[in-house]
């Protein structure tokens, strides 16, 4: 697959300012392993091939076991998965989906019962960013078959 273009040479100073925004996300304080879930769920949801390959393999790097890797994508049926996970994983999967699923009062409540104020801000922003990366790769059929691959 070739990709249809470089959005990094297409539009330097955006691209630039979103991966800085990235990269201020990925630092906000919220634990690296529970990210690299996030971002994998909803890599998954999206159809993110690129995504799936680059947080797989950062996950593994955070410690990510490979057996809650392979069952991640049934996480509610697998008894790997906190509490605090849980709630994650529902709110990622609400917001990734929002316009089929929305945001309920129980998935909220949940995530409430988990996460403080600040967190609640700081995983959207992660499920915000981590949708506009997928749908940047799967728009413009990304894909680095270098990354990851060890």
């Amino acid at each position: 697959m070739t990709a249809r273009l470089n959005h990094f040479a297409a539009a330097p100073e955006l691209m630039k300012a979103y991966f800085a925004f990235s990269m201020q996300v990925e630092g906000s304080g919220l634990e690296k392993p529970l990210l690299e879930l996030v971002k994998i769920r909803a890599s998954q949801i999206n159809g993110c091939a690129n995504c799936l390959n680059m947080h797989t393999w950062e996950a593994r790097q955070a410690g990510e076991t490979e057996q809650r890797l392979h069952v991640l994508a049934a996480w509610r049926e697998a008894p790997l998965f906190t509490d605090r996970e849980h709630a994650a994983l529902a709110w990622t999967e609400h917001l990734t989906l929002v316009a089929e699923k929305r945001a309920p009062a129980d998935i909220y409540a949940a995530l409430d019962a988990q996460f403080s104020k600040e967190e609640q801000v700081k995983l959207t922003m992660m499920i915000n960013v981590i949708n506009g990366w997928n749908r940047l790769a799967v728009g413009f059929d990304l894909f680095d078959k270098n990354l990851g691959w060890k």
